[in-house]
C-alpha cells in the first residue's frame, strides 16, 4: 500500500487526530502535527521520533490562514512538499439552541468548517505542486442525524459537520484536475476526550447506544485512523466525494 509521502494533520495533539499521526507515521509518512495545543503536539512528535518516523509540530490554528501557510512553508523546507492532508482539528460546546450564544456558534463554525476549507485552500497548493495526493475530512455521523439524550442537542455542531460532507464532495469536484482526491470519515462514538472519555466510556453508556450500535463496542481512535489510511493510500485511487461512516453500524437503523 502506497501512502502519501509527507501528510499535515491538524488536531493531531490530541484525540483522533494524534492517533490519525501515530499511525501513518507507523506506515512510513513523514507528519506535520498541526494544532493550537503546543504541549500536547510536541509529546505526538516525541512518540512518532521515539518509536522511528518523522515527525514535526508546528503551531496552527485553522482558522488562521497565514498559521496555516507558515506551518506548510515550513514542512516544505523540513520534507520536500506536502503529498496529503488530514483535517482533524474540531470543537463543540455542549449548549442548547436557547442558550447557544453567537459567540459559541462563530467558535465551532469557525474551526469546524471554516477551518476545513482554510486549511485545504492553502495546503491543496502544495499537493498541488507535488503531483497532486489526497486530503482526508473528520466529519462525524452527526452531519446524517441529529444525536440528543438530553432534551436538546447541539445545532451549531450539526451544523458545521453537515456543512463538512457537502464541502468534501464540492472540493472533490474542485480538485480533481490538480490530482487531489478528497474524502470525509463520519466518526461514530469515539473513546477520546472530545466530549469526556470518562462518559464514553462508562458502561451504562454503552448500554444506552447497544440499540444504535450494530457492533456491540464504542469505536476507538485507531478505528478511524485506519479508515484515514485507507483514504490517503492508492489502495483507494478511484475513491473521491466520499462520505465514510465509520461508525459500529450507528447509521443502519
Amino acid at each position: 500500500m502506497k501512502l502519501p509521502r509527507v501528510v499535515f494533520v491538524t488536531g493531531a495533539a490530541s484525540g483522533i487526530g494524534r492517533s490519525v499521526a501515530m499511525r501513518l507515521a507507523s506506515e512510513g509518512c513523514a507528519v506535520v502535527v498541526a494544532d493550537t495545543d503546543v504541549a500536547n503536539g510536541e509529546a505526538t512528535c516525541a512518540s512518532i521520533t521515539s518509536a522511528g518516523g518523522s515527525a514535526i509540530c508546528q503551531e496552527v490554528d485553522v482558522r488562521d490562514r497565514e498559521s496555516i501557510r507558515s506551518a506548510a512553508d515550513e514542512a516544505t523546507r523540513r520534507f520536500g512538499g506536502i503529498t496529503g492532508l488530514v483535517n482533524c482539528a474540531g470543537l463543540v460546546t455542549m449548549t442548547s439552541l436557547d442558550d447557544l450564544t453567537e459567540e459559541e456558534w462563530d467558535l465551532v463554525v469557525d474551526v469546524n468548517l471554516k477551518g476545513t476549507w482554510l486549511a485545504t485552500q492553502e495546503v491543496a497548493r502544495d499537493i498541488a505542486a507535488t503531483g497532486g495526493g489526497s486530503v482526508v475530512n473528520i466529519s462525524t455521523v452527526e452531519a446524517e442525524v441529529v444525536v440528543s439524550s438530553t432534551g436538546h442537542c447541539q445545532v451549531h455542531y450539526n451544523a458545521s459537520k453537515g456543512g463538512v460532507k457537502m464541502l468534501t464532495k464540492a472540493l472533490a469536484v474542485e480538485l480533481a484536475g490538480a490530482s487531489i482526491r478528497v474524502n470525509a470519515v463520519a466518526p461514530g462514538p469515539i473513546a477520546t476526550n472530545f466530549v469526556s472519555l470518562e462518559g464514553i466510556t462508562a458502561p451504562e453508556t454503552l448500554e444506552k447506544l447497544k440499540d444504535r450500535l450494530l457492533i456491540p463496542r464504542i469505536g476507538e481512535p485507531e478505528d478511524i485512523a485506519s479508515a484515514v489510511s485507507f483514504l490517503l493510500s492508492d489502495q483507494s485511487s478511484w475513491i473521491t466525494g466520499v462520505h465514510l461512516p465509520v461508525d459500529g453500524g450507528w447509521l443502519t437503523r
